[in-house]
């Protein structure tokens, strides 16, 4: 069943005895806004920020946001992936902490001991430039190719742990896609904290998620290439699994294009469950993304370019779906309404305890949903 159409808004579909119940939330990726929703579609909270995210936002369990904004003008804004600014704010929307760096790309992840993780651009050095391998010949910016660093961050706003992950790679092993210019390397487009404190990352354009050792900044570990394609969003499922979002844009090997959830054991490289639509072509995001594996072993997605998250169970039946009502225009992708990433909560996260959500304070906000028993 697929009820993707561009002239659809809020919830499509809601069968409440398979779905996970919690508040998701999402921030449009050219709105100004950070929107949360209960199951019914319905807005329960709001919170209006200074500019458009780049290109993140999430609950944390001290129930404020912590949100990336994308800064104009910046040095790189031609690069999908462009913040410059971190804040977090509280439920009000009123600032608590503020970090800058017009070179910060998009990625952030707050760690447990309270520092924040974040990616930076870093232009790498013409000698190692000219061994990467791939991507259009002529397309470097101005004759840069920039790689990328991951910086932690104190809530002082010192720079306590870097990696310059350009280093660490293998030119001769990570070759970039053929198809995408050579103004970048890598495009780190996510980071997460493991267990054990090591981080997981997903390098875009060379179709790879990896695992840095914190201790020596190392890649302990690496898969993807052949397998995946453009990906998006990998975390570490309490089984060790990893579970991600295969955009699936620039495929080395396929039918035509579509994108899909994926589990993978790290252990043996073998894909354990995925997700696809039926057909597979109706799911299908070539930029951003993500997949989040719920308490009730649901999988939560965004397919960023319809603006569409989508709850599946494990026996790939769509239980939930709604649709981002708001649409903007832009001078690249028309009228759209992408959304990053979106992430669910439960009732009893921490972040939400104390909180108004209350659906009634945005009744004035037309949003079109209907609900299936």
């Amino acid at each position: 069943m697929n009820f993707q159409r561009r002239s659809l808004s809020g919830l499509t579909h809601y069968v409440p005895s398979k779905t996970y119940n919690g508040y998701s939330l999402f921030a449009p990726l050219y709105g100004m806004d950070v929107w949360l929703i209960d199951m019914h579609g319905r807005i329960v909270h709001r919170w209006k920020m200074p500019m458009s995210p780049g290109c993140d936002a999430e609950l944390l369990p001290n129930g404020n946001l912590l949100w990336a904004g994308k800064v104009i003008p910046g040095p790189l804004l031609d690069f999908g992936g462009s913040g410059g600014l971190m804040m977090e704010v509280d439920w009000e929307g009123v600032e608590v902490w503020k970090y800058k760096d017009p070179y910060h790309s998009h990625c952030f992840h707050r760690l447990e001991n309270g520092n924040t993780l974040i990616s930076r651009w870093e232009a790498m050095p013409d000698d190692l430039m000219l061994k990467v391998k791939g991507g259009l010949p002529g397309t470097e910016r101005k004759g840069v190719m920039w790689g990328c660093g991951i910086q932690e961050i104190t809530p002082s706003n010192e720079v306590v742990w870097e990696c310059l992950t350009y280093e660490k790679l293998d030119p001769e092993i990570d070759l970039l896609c053929p198809l995408c210019p050579r103004d970048r390397w890598t495009n780190i487009n996510a980071l997460f904290e493991l267990p054990d404190g090591d981080i997981l990352v997903s390098f875009r354009l060379i179709d790879t998620i990896a695992i840095i050792e914190k201790a020596t900044g190392d890649i302990k570990w690496r898969w993807g290439p052949g397998e995946i394609a453009h990906q998006h969003n990998p975390n570490m499922l309490e089984n060790g699994n990893i579970l991600l979002f295969d955009n699936g844009a620039h495929r080395k090997i396929t039918w035509g294009n579509f994108s899909r959830a994926v589990e993978v054991n790290p252990k043996t490289g073998e894909i354990v469950w995925e997700y696809r639509n039926d057909p597979p072509g109706d799911l299908f995001s070539f930029v951003c993304g993500s997949a989040q594996r719920l308490p009730n072993n649901n999988t939560l997605m965004c397919e960023t370019c319809m603006g569409r998250f989508l709850e599946v169970t494990p026996d790939k039946e769509l239980v939930w779906e709604y649709v981002n009502p708001f649409y903007v225009n832009h001078h690249v992708y028309g009228r759209n309404n992408m959304a990053f990433r979106v992430y669910r909560y439960a009732p009893d996260y921490p972040g939400l305890q104390g909180k108004e959500v209350d659906p009634g304070k945005y009744n004035s906000i037309n949003v079109i949903y209907a609900a299936k028993a």
